[in-house]
């Protein structure tokens, strides 16, 4: 990424940016702004700099599903496959679960994060002595492809499914396919009790490389003209595919672990794509203006983190639109 060009426009998201330094909560870290690949607008707060690295939590959900498309385009996966072919020990509550219906949170196993009586919420995978194990043991709710309901446990079984289909483990695979390309050399991925990288999230990137993610997802997969992954296949990652407006008052709906929410600002409608971690971490793709926004934040279980992100997201577009020539570019 390039340092971008003092301009008008660019101040007025650096004057955004600065309101936060008020706030009292000591939990947001860092919000950069993109514009063309170029930082036009950036901020850290609260002890953290640009060398800090920082849990995006669920957020890494979305990495995953990217590597997921990595790997098809490797011929080593295929989203509408069986996932039982790259999951060993599958059992017949996956029976007729496409490797699709696992990224779309549809995949009928009883499973709901929101549900701590769900014999497959996330606490239960966490407590868990055998991940694997207890993952592969959940039983069948209704049938996949119907409902969407929010968990971790699929977006494990993904990250497993990757490992199945590349025979590679997940951040190994990650490192050599999209961080090093991307130039990304400082991450942790936590792993879990055995020793899997854990597909469901707890990745932890600068603020910089997680807005480098989010522009070559802007970028159609591609970085510095190299291809990380196909255009059609982030086309399939990023497409809206279930409205979950009902039981999300943050996204209209749900792609392959990415986030869709149309922002009514002013009289514009903004159409902005992301992927979101607790506490408000947030990567935010916005196609009409050519913009990405990272926000780190550690607002963990704390409902004003996603508000606070989504308010800083609707200032910079705000502001962004304020000058703008009507083709998405600043004035």
């Amino acid at each position: 990424m390039l340092a971008g060009a003092a301009a008008a426009g660019d101040a007025g998201l650096e004057r955004v940016l600065a309101r936060w330094d008020l706030d009292a909560r000591a939990d947001l870290k860092a919000v950069i702004v993109l514009r063309d690949g170029a930082v036009v607008a950036q901020r850290y707060y609260n002890g953290a700099d640009a060398q800090s690295l920082h849990d995006i939590r669920s957020a890494g959900k979305s990495v995953t599903a990217l590597l997921a498309g990595i790997a098809a385009d490797r011929g080593r996966l295929r989203f509408d496959r069986p996932a039982a072919r790259c999951l060993p020990g599958a059992g017949p509550a996956l029976a007729g679960v496409r490797v699709s219906d696992l990224l779309s949170m549809r995949s009928g196993l009883d499973a709901d994060d929101e549900n701590p009586r769900s014999p497959g919420n996330e606490d239960r995978l966490d407590e868990a002595a055998d991940p694997v194990a207890f993952a592969l043991s959940v039983p069948r709710r209704e049938p996949p492809g119907t409902r969407y309901a929010y968990n971790s446990l699929t977006a494990y079984l993904a990250g497993l499914c990757v490992e199945g289909a590349t025979g590679q483990p997940l951040d190994a695979f990650a490192d050599a396919h999209l961080f090093a390309p991307l130039g990304i050399a400082h991450w942790r991925w936590q792993r879990d009790a055995g020793g899997h990288a854990k597909g469901q999230g707890n990745l932890s990137l600068r603020a910089g490389d997680f807005a480098r993610i989010g522009q070559m997802a802007l970028d159609d997969g591609r970085w510095q003209g190299r291809a990380i992954v196909r255009a059609d296949t982030l086309g399939a990652i990023l497409a809206p595919r279930v409205r979950i407006a009902d039981v999300d008052p943050y996204a209209d709906a749900y792609g392959y672990f990415w986030y869709y929410r149309t922002q009514r600002i002013g009289d514009r409608d903004i159409e902005v794509v992301f992927a979101s971690g607790n506490g408000g971490n947030k990567l935010y793709l916005v196609p009409s203006l050519r913009m990405v926004v990272a926000i780190q934040s550690s607002a963990y279980g704390r409902g004003y983190g996603q508000r606070r992100s989504q308010d800083i997201l609707r200032a910079l577009l705000g502001a962004a639109l304020a000058h703008d020539d009507g083709t998405g570019k600043s004035r």
